[in-house]
Formats: C-alpha cells, structure tokens, sequence
C-alpha cells in the first residue's frame, strides 16, 4: 500500500472515532447539559422527535465500549502513521503534512470528547 493511501485510510479512521465519540455526548452529556441548565421541555422535544436517544441511553455502556475501542483503533494508526514518508513533490509533501496534522488533531478532539461524555454518563453510576 502506498503511503499516501496509508494516510487517507487513517484520516477516515480519525473521522470514525470523532463520529463514534460524538455518539456519546447526544446520548448522555446533551440530556445531562440540557436538563441542568432548566431546558427539559427541549430535551422532551428531542427525545419525542427523535425515539433512537433513548435507545442510546439505554445502552449507554455498549455506546461507550464501541466508541472507546474505535478511539483506541484510531490512536494506533495514528501512531503507525506518524513515521510513514511523505511525497517528494512538494505541494503533495504539505498536502501530506497538512493531512497528518488534521487527522491527528481530530483524534485528540473525539478523546477529549469522549472523556466529556463518559465524565457525564459512567462516572454517576459508580458514584
């Protein structure tokens, strides 16, 4: 496999675990967010236009689990990635760069994320 497709691969591994992590936060930090700030009407417009958000608080711990795994899938390839050659083109070595640096910057966003979502929703039920 070439490095450039190497790279694109982790890129959509990176988006993966930011649209698992975001999972997490609607399923338990938004309900959480909402209701302790007094929009509880909101929250009950949500959940009656949209039935799935209780399915995904139901399973919240299932919810967590994919997402953790994804997350960790995601951090391994953007370690393997982080020594992989560039082009020797220019314009696609800063395209190539460019690309690490993003699909690295998401990967720490969705753990940020997800460590919001489980602070919200995980640490409570041990408490």
């Amino acid at each position: 496999m070439k490095p450039n497709n190497e790279l694109k691969k982790n890129i959509w591994i990176s988006f993966f675990g930011l649209f698992t992590s975001m999972s997490t936060l609607i399923c338990c930090a938004l309900p959480a967010l909402l209701v302790s700030v007094g929009l509880g009407a909101t929250m009950v417009g949500l959940v009656s236009t949209y039935p799935s958000l209780i399915w995904l608080s139901e399973n919240k711990l299932l919810v967590f689990s994919l997402s953790f795994i994804m997350l960790c899938i995601s951090s391994y390839a953007q370690y393997r990635a982080r020594f992989l050659p560039c082009p020797i083109d220019p314009d696609e070595a800063r395209a190539c760069t460019s690309a690490r640096l993003w699909s690295k910057r998401i990967t720490i966003f969705s753990i940020v994320v997800w460590a919001i979502g489980a602070t919200f929703a995980i640490v409570p039920m041990f408490l």
